[in-house]
């Protein structure tokens, strides 16, 4: 039997592939950096996990090797893996293999993609489906099933979602983002989404979004103005967006208009294969995804919330959820924790940043995340100066109390009432959830 063995299998994204060929009886291995509550799991699957990464984790016995983005010529296990004649391949290159002989309804899209396509599984429980989060429902990002058909979060950071195969092409949105891989480039950028699209025999797009207003070609439109009476509850203890649409009601988890927007894109894109009643049913199997708006603690006067939003536009999104959140339970106080994800992306959305926090209490600044980038010096304390925010070195999550550290390891304030929402890429979610 071949064995696929994945460099960077730690990440969101080889995660998934390497589960899912797990569970399609492929033999998997796979290495990282450092030991993660991700690579722990992926243990606790039969998947063999090697930390850290050096040449003697390349066994005679691999056949191909799929590597992450990041990753450089200068690899152990790559160097070692060309030494033996082993087949490499980057994640895009890869993809094909696992996507060419599928129906595939690929998501993609600036912000929602990854809601959009694990509703979208939640729906379509007979495909299998590849996310770039942790579906709560199913607590994976990959699940198989024997079945052609397959729901994929395609990824624009790179290009890769024109390979995607897309049967069916859903857009969220096209604002731009990940520029750095297009030049900077925005007539570059714009062209794989409409080299994407034109490849899909269906497409459903959002019909507000300005590039996708422009296009000339057979689309089906969703407008979140399509969904009546939209209104949020919490039921079960758990916030829900509930709304009617096509003479159904339909309820998701979570808060906000942009939830709509997603359901009803993952809803159409589903009515290929099922009538919305059967679809109307399938959606409450949608729990949220690990990472957004992720409720971690949920009491009367203390909510704790941990959301992946990296960018402006989804910070701002979910905040306003949050702020909803909070009215329903009668939580006057909101406290935003942000972790900046990368120097590049901070500096060029830094205006979308300064806005994207109001209507908070109280905003506390983390060290920006640099994801390998070099340092850049930023003067958080001026620039957001009408928050006067809080900067602190991390955070300690111990039971209901919330601790700010500074780089002297001293604390700096406990909270122990009001909402906390923390937003961040990087290492946050493990701080917000005491493993680190």
């Amino acid at each position: 039997m071949p064995k696929i063995h994945f460099i960077g299998i730690g990440g969101i994204g080889l995660s998934a592939i390497a589960r899912y060929l797990n569970k399609k009886g492929i033999k998997v291995s796979g290495s990282d950096l450092y030991e993660t509550p991700l690579t722990n799991s992926l243990k606790k699957e039969g998947i063999e996990v090697f930390i850290p990464q050096k040449k003697e984790n390349i066994k005679n016995d691999i056949d191909k090797i799929v590597y992450t983005a990041v990753v450089k010529e200068d690899n152990p296990e790559i160097i070692e893996a060309k030494k033996k004649g082993i087949q490499t391949f980057s994640r895009r290159e890869f993809i094909p293999f696992i996507l060419n002989d599928k129906k595939v309804i690929s998501v993609c899209g600036a912000h929602g993609k990854s809601t959009t396509t694990a509703i979208l599984s939640s729906i379509l429980q007979n495909a299998s489906c590849l996310i770039g989060a942790e579906s709560k429902e199913f607590k994976s990002n990959a699940r198989y099933v024997d079945s052609d058909l397959m729901v994929f979060e395609a990824d624009e950071s790179d290009g890769s979602f024109v390979d995607s195969n897309p049967y069916i092409a859903v857009v969220t949105n096209t604002e731009p983002e990940h520029m750095e891989f297009y030049n900077h480039d925005l007539d570059l950028f714009y062209s794989h989404y409409e080299e994407f699209l034109k490849k899909a025999k269906i497409r459903v797009v959002n019909g507000d979004d300005e590039f996708i207003k422009k296009l000339n070609i057979p689309m089906k439109k969703v407008y979140l103005k399509d969904a009546k009476n939209i209104r949020f509850e919490i039921r079960d203890n758990n916030p829900k967006t509930i709304f009617e649409y096509k003479g159904y009601e339909f309820e998701v988890y979570g808060f906000g208009e942009h939830l709509a927007l997603d359901a009803l894109l993952a809803i159409e894109a589903a009515k290929e294969f099922l009538d919305y009643n059967e679809i109307s049913k399938n959606i409450k199997n949608y729990k949220g995804i690990k990472k957004r708006f992720d409720i971690l603690q949920n009491e009367s006067s203390f909510v704790l919330i941990d959301d992946y939003g990296h960018h402006p536009t989804e910070i701002k999104a979910t905040l306003h959820s949050a702020i909803n959140f909070a009215k329903l339970k009668g939580i006057e106080k909101i406290i935003a924790i942000w972790q900046p994800h990368k120097y590049s992306r901070t500096i060029d959305n830094l205006d979308g940043f300064i806005k994207c926090f109001e209507g908070v209490d109280e905003l506390i600044i983390m060290p920006v995340w640099s994801a390998g980038e070099e340092e850049v010096f930023i003067d958080f304390k001026s620039h957001f100066k009408r928050y006067n925010p809080i900067l602190a070195n991390r955070v300690i999550a111990n039971g209901k109390n919330i601790m700010l550290i500074d780089d002297k390891d001293n604390i700096i304030k406990t909270y122990q009432n009001g909402l906390i929402i923390g937003f961040g890429a990087g290492d946050i979610t493990y701080q917000l959830r005491g493993i680190k």
